[in-house]
């Protein structure tokens, strides 16, 4: 990079001031990832858009790391984003920097700050954008947790009534009391998550409607296009490709974030959409974005990831040919979309060698209900 492109990113682009931060933590932003030095105060030159901030701490001496956390936030241009790291908690400072004067003094220090400042890597951005693009304002302001961080180990708490160890003794006794066999399984505290702290995702609807026949009951487990746009309409009515927006956070969080629930998240998505053969051409733009975003995604992850321990089956491979086969089968679906799709499964089976023509039994297909 020039200087002369330096100096425009560096003016025009956001700031991340991130201060106190150990030497030795672990420190990421979207697809990148350092070690802090001891000169380390923030990143410069971000391009403006959804980007997701990480770090760990690390005890140098047992080389232990500690389980990730990170946060979106949406950059404009310009910004200064001040974060403040806190010893004790080993995690950012709850405190928010949003003074107006404040962030002045750091903006007329800027220069001065510059040396300790990394720039973005730039060329790591594209990839970003392609794993981001539909994560909107909207769409980080329905999913993120109510604390504002993305945490990689689940945060839990004891029940009430088992927070302590003379709470569990009492619990022990009533059972005893009531001639119950106690193990010592049942007498470890009973735990929950922390409120505020999980991921909101959006729940997957039944497949059928309630009070559904036997027969509609079986159209439903054929074709999951009822539960999709009950989704849709509970909570992206306003707009749909926000789903595709849900799509890429799980990911994100997952690949990136390290959290597991996202994993699950995302396959049940991965699932709802090509399991829809209706929605296929009620929806057309909403699944042409779907084939361009899994075909980023798959670039990113082993081609044998998704393969199931137990069965030696792929739940790529059998989700796709399910969507391959619908939108072979589906009437009134774009030239257009159709094409697309069939370029895509020629990709994968290309550069993963995966066969969509092999049909394998699977515990998802669809429910038949029989009638006497």
């Amino acid at each position: 990079m020039d200087q002369k492109t330096a100096q425009t990113l560096f003016e025009e682009g956001a700031t991340l001031i991130f201060l106190n931060v150990p030497e030795g933590t672990e420190f990421g932003i979207d697809y990148n990832t350092w070690t802090v030095g001891e000169r380390f105060k923030g990143v410069k030159m971000i391009p403006p858009g959804v980007h997701f901030v990480y770090y760990s701490a690390v005890n140098i001496r047992d080389h232990q790391t500690a389980p990730r956390t990170g946060f979106f936030h949406n950059f404009k241009r310009k910004e200064i984003l001040v974060k403040r790291w806190n010893k004790k908690d080993e995690d950012i400072a709850e405190e928010r920097y949003t003074d107006p004067d404040e962030i002045a003094r750091y903006r007329d220090t800027l220069r001065d700050l510059d040396r300790f400042l990394g720039p973005y890597p730039y060329d790591s951005l594209k990839k970003w954008v392609s794993l981001s693009n539909h994560v909107t304002e909207s769409v980080l302001e329905r999913l993120m947790p109510e604390c504002g961080k993305i945490l990689s180990a689940t945060q839990l708490e004891s029940d009430d009534a088992t927070r302590t160890t003379e709470d569990r003794a009492k619990l022990a006794e009533a059972r005893k009391s009531e001639q119950e066999k106690s193990t010592a399984e049942q007498q470890l505290p009973r735990m929950h998550v922390i409120s505020g702290t999980a991921i909101r995702f959006s729940a997957i609807p039944q497949n059928y409607p309630q009070g559904a026949s036997p027969s509609e009951i079986t159209k439903h487990s054929m074709d999951s296009s009822y539960a999709l746009q009950s989704l849709l309409d509970s909570s992206y009515k306003d707009n749909p490709k926000d789903l595709l927006g849900e799509l890429q956070f799980a990911f994100v969080c997952f690949l990136i974030g390290q959290v597991y629930d996202s994993f699950e998240q995302w396959k049940k998505l991965v699932h709802l959409l090509c399991t829809s053969e209706d929605a296929i051409h009620n929806h057309p733009e909403v699944y042409s974005l779907f084939i361009t975003i899994l075909h980023f995604q798959l670039r990113e992850i082993p081609s044998d990831f998704f393969v199931d321990i137990v069965s030696s089956d792929n739940f790529l491979t059998s989700n796709l040919r399910l969507f391959f086969d619908n939108l072979k089968e589906s009437q009134g679906v774009q030239v257009g979309l159709k094409e697309k799709g069939l370029k895509f499964k020629r990709s994968l089976t290309r550069h993963f060698k995966w066969n969509f023509n092999v049909v394998h039994n699977d515990e998802d297909d669809p429910v038949v209900v029989e009638v006497s």
